[in-house]
Formats: structure tokens, sequence, C-alpha cells
């Protein structure tokens, strides 16, 4: 395997979408919402992500032997994921994800079955031990279980390869795992989590990334929605600003941001401009329902800078 490759060791689920006027409070019923299904999980997200940016991905997963399952892997293909390491687990069901998105807003709120996703085991990445030893990136999340990730972790510090940490659904998580992580890329609430410090201000962003760096993470990106994702490492902070568009779902546009950072990465782009790249994509995405379908080709992203080369990106502000 070339040294370019990305593999993505993850979640896959259904998303099943209800579009509503504004995102129910506890308790309360809210009628007259769009429904709509579309492949999701941020595992596979990412991955699709990557791949549709021009990646060679590879994703290890697990699924049920279920419609869901059979329907998923399906899509990886068509998208030109090698799935040889996606694995069907015989008793759990695929997992879903059921999801609430204001109109006005494209806000969301999220509950997951994890169903087969919980069972993707060391055993699972054991066995791809070859692919992510030799991959350029290696890309997790949180959906799996922590021993999942620690393994796959493991293999790819010792070999050299750099890890995409997207601390998502946060969790307490050891030392000697942060340590192995070149890339640590949480949004403000995880950041929060992972820090004490509630980022609401670009401030925030840079004391929140300096307790991180001290953990022994190499390199830091706080993405912060609408105002773009901000970049610390041991050379310095910058906040990479975001392209103003009008979103519909913004389901998906974190992995999504985190797949196309990993081919931009992989092909040797320097850290700030690969965080704007990835930066396109995510605007992209947000325009698009669905997690999977709002995933740009690479042939979108490029036009989209075009686009917008010269344009003023979306200001910064401390808000």
């Amino acid at each position: 395997m070339s040294k370019d490759k990305i593999v993505v060791v993850g979640s896959s689920n259904t998303d099943m979408t209800i579009r509503l006027a504004h995102l129910p409070k506890p308790g309360e019923t809210e009628l007259g919402g769009d429904f709509s299904t579309a492949a999701g999980g941020k595992g596979a997200n990412q991955a699709v992500g990557a791949a549709r940016a021009g990646g060679s991905v590879t994703l290890v997963a697990k699924v049920g032997q279920d419609m869901f399952g059979d329907k998923a892997i399906k899509g990886y293909l068509k998208d030109g994921l090698n799935v040889d390491f996606v694995s069907c687990d015989a008793v759990e069901k695929s997992g879903v994800a059921l999801i609430f998105v204001g109109k006005k807003s494209g806000e969301n709120s999220i509950a997951v079955a994890s169903g087969a996703n919980s069972k993707l085991s060391p055993a699972d990445v054991k066995k791809a031990a070859k692919v992510i030893t030799e991959a350029k990136l290696l890309i997790m999340q949180l959906e799996t279980p922590l021993a999942t990730v620690e393994a796959a972790a493991a293999l790819a510090f010792k070999a050299g390869v750099r890890i995409i940490l997207n601390p998502a659904p946060a969790q307490k998580l050891p030392d000697k795992l942060l340590k192995e992580i070149s890339i640590f890329t949480p949004n403000e609430i995880e950041a929060e989590f992972y820090t004490g410090v509630k980022v609401t201000t670009i401030e925030d962003a840079g004391r929140a990334a300096d307790k991180l760096l001290a953990k022994g993470i190499k390199t830091v990106i706080i993405t912060l929605g609408t105002r773009g994702s901000f970049v610390a490492d041991k050379d310095g902070k910058k906040l990479v600003p975001s392209f103003k568009v009008k979103p519909i779902d913004t389901t998906g546009a974190g992995d999504i941001y985190n797949g196309v950072l990993a081919v931009a990465l992989a092909e040797g782009k320097p850290m700030l401009e690969a965080a704007r790249y990835a930066n396109a994509a995510g605007a992209i995405s947000v325009t698009i329902l669905g997690a999977q379908p709002s995933a740009p080709t690479r042939k979108e992203i490029e036009a989209f800078l075009a686009k917008t080369k010269g344009r003023k990106q979306k200001p910064a502000t401390n808000k």
C-alpha cells in the first residue's frame, strides 16, 4: 500500500432525519416534518468525505446482517471505498441515528442506537493491521468502543502514521492515547468537555488549545462552525475563517471536514491550507440535507474555492 492512503476506523449508521420548524423541547411533540433516510455514522461519513475529495480510503467498521448494513456497504463501494474490513455482526443490528433538523437554523439534535458499532473490536483492528501501519493517515472518532480506538492508535503510532482523532461523542480519554494523537479535532462543546474552558470567543479557543497541547497532542484544531477552524500547534495559533453560506442541515459537517482535512494533509498541503480546504468542504456540506449525501466531490470543492478566490471570507468574531 502506498503511503498516501487513508484508513478510517469508526462507525457506520443509517440516519433517519426529520426536518422541523424548530427542534422540540423535552416533552414537546412537533408535527409536520419532512422525513428522509441516508447513510451516516461518523466513521463512514469521514471515509466517504475523504473518498469523494480524492482520497484512497479503507474503512474499518462493523454493520449488522440486515438491509441497512447491505445498503451501507453498497454505498461505500459506489464511493470507491475499500470495504475489505467492513464486517457483519451475526447478532447486533446495524447502527441507527434519529436526527431532528431545524428548518430555519439548520441545527440538529441526534440520538444514536450503536448496534453493531459497539462490537467493532481490537481483534477487528488487528485484522486490518497491515493497511493501518502502511497508511499515510488514520482517522478515528468515539462512536465505537474506546478499546478499539486505543488498539488502532497504538498500531499507527508505533508505525509513525499520523492520527486524526475527532473526539466525539466526548468521553474521558487516557493520557497515553492523547500523547499518540497527531491532530485532535473537537468542536467548541467537546473542547470545553476536555479542558473545562467554555469556548465562546477566539481567545477562549486559544486557552483550550493550550490545555490540549499540554497533554502531548501535536496539533489541535477546534472547529467553530460559522467562524471557521482554530488551528494550534507548537509554532503558534491561527483562526482559519469560514465561508459564508446559507445552512440547510449541519449534520455531518464536522465529519466531512475531518475526512477532507486528511486528504489535503496526505497530499502534502501545509496545515493552514489543509484547514481552509476542509472549511470549504464543510461549508458546501451544510447547504445539502443529510450527512453522506452532503459530502462534496473534489471538483465541487475546487470550484467553490475558485469561486470564492479574492472574495472576503466570513469575518471572525468573538461572539
